[in-house]
C-alpha cells in the first residue's frame, strides 16, 4: 500500500485516509452513539484516521481512549471488520487546497464489548473532546441515524460484525408450527 505522508495525514495513494471505526456495544448489544462538538446534531460511532506506521488495532486503542476515555481493560474485542472499507466525501467536503487531497476514508471497523462500568465512559479525557453526549441505541439505529454519506459504509460495517454478537435465547412464546 503506497502512502503518501504529509506532517499529521496518512493518505493513500488513491487519496483515502486510513481510518479505524469503533462499535462498542454494551451486555444488552446496544451500541456507544456520540453526538459531535459542533456538529450541529451530529452524531456516529468513535472513529478516526492511523498515524504513520500504526496498525489498526493499535489505532483503535488509541482512539477509544481519546475519545471515550475507554482503556483496553474496559472492553474486549469480539471482532474486526475483514479488509478495508471505503467511503466518498461529498465534494463540499473535500479541501482540494490540501496536498495531498483526501477523497475519503478507508476503515477497518471493530466490535468492542465493554466490561466496565458505564461510568469508564468519559468525553472529556482530552483536551480537545470529539464528542460532548453519549448514549446508547439499538444495534442497527446508526445505519439510517449517521450522516448520509456515510449511511452505506455503516450498513457494511455492522452487517460484518453482527454475527460477532452472542446469539440470543429463542423467545420461549414462540411454538414450532406443525406440532
Amino acid at each position: 500500500m503506497e502512502q503518501v505522508l504529509d506532517k499529521e495525514r496518512v493518505i493513500d495513494c488513491d487519496g483515502f485516509r486510513p481510518n479505524v471505526g469503533i462499535v462498542v456495544c454494551n451486555a444488552d448489544d446496544q451500541v456507544l452513539w456520540g453526538r459531535r462538538i459542533n456538529g450541529r446534531d451530529s452524531w456516529q460511532f468513535p472513529q478516526g484516521g492511523m498515524n504513520r506506521d500504526e496498525t489498526p488495532e493499535a489505532a483503535m486503542y488509541r482512539e477509544l481512549e481519546e475519545e471515550v476515555g475507554l482503556r483496553p481493560e474496559s472492553v474486549e474485542v469480539l471482532g474486526r471488520t475483514q479488509g478495508w472499507l471505503h467511503y466518498r466525501l461529498p465534494k463540499r467536503f473535500i479541501r482540494h487546497s490540501e496536498r495531498p487531497v483526501c477523497i475519503g476514508q478507508k476503515q477497518i471497523w471493530f466490535l468492542l464489548r465493554l466490561t466496565a462500568d458505564d461510568s469508564a465512559i468519559v468525553l472529556d479525557a482530552h483536551d480537545d473532546p470529539e464528542f460532548d453526549h453519549w448514549r446508547w441505541v439499538s444495534y442497527w439505529y446508526p445505519v439510517t441515524a449517521v450522516v448520509d454519506f456515510k449511511q452505506a459504509v455503516y450498513r457494511q460495517a455492522l452487517t460484518q460484525l453482527t454475527g460477532r454478537l452472542a446469539p440470543k435465547p429463542r423467545n420461549a412464546r414462540r411454538r414450532r408450527r406443525g406440532r
